[in-house]
């Protein structure tokens, strides 16, 4: 697996896992340009065939925080360190931007990914009611601050 900078090429690789993985809560194809153009820091993850296996996004506001936007594996690749190598090349980009926490926002239901969040030092500080659309799930917010050993 290689990490790269995400293009907008990789787009049309991305809806499909998109529409597996968030159902009617799906990114669109414009709000993945919408990213880009922002200038926003994405990854993507490819195997040796230079397919996307995963990809993530981060939206730094130096030198206060940093908005982890994303970050999706394909569900036949689960379970191998993608979603763990996405997080740490976001988490040392945040670093580097010399942010003072990392937030992000994940579904209440979905403990992985939450777990997942919680080994890099990240804490749940509030609820969003309703944050996903349609399906009206709550969303978690949780943080990490920069002096996270």
């Amino acid at each position: 697996m290689t990490l790269t900078r995400f293009r907008w090429w990789h787009i049309t690789d991305v809806l499909p896992v998109e529409a597996d993985l968030f159902g009617a809560e799906q990114w669109s194809a414009a709000m993945f340009w919408n990213e880009l153009a922002n200038g926003h820091h994405y990854l993507a993850a490819l195997d040796d065939a230079g397919r996307v296996l995963g990809y993530a996004g981060l939206s730094v506001a130096a030198p206060d925080e940093a908005w982890v936007q994303n970050i999706a594996v394909r569900r036949d690749t689960q379970r191998r360190g993608i979603g763990r190598a996405l997080l740490e090349a976001l988490l040392a980009e945040a670093d580097r931007c010399g942010v003072r926490a990392v937030l992000l926002e994940v579904a209440v239901d979905n403990a992985a990914a939450q777990q997942l969040y919680a080994t890099y030092g990240f804490e749940p500080v509030g609820v969003r009611r309703g944050y996903y659309q349609p399906s009206n799930t709550d969303a978690l917010v949780m943080r990490r601050d920069a002096d996270h050993d």
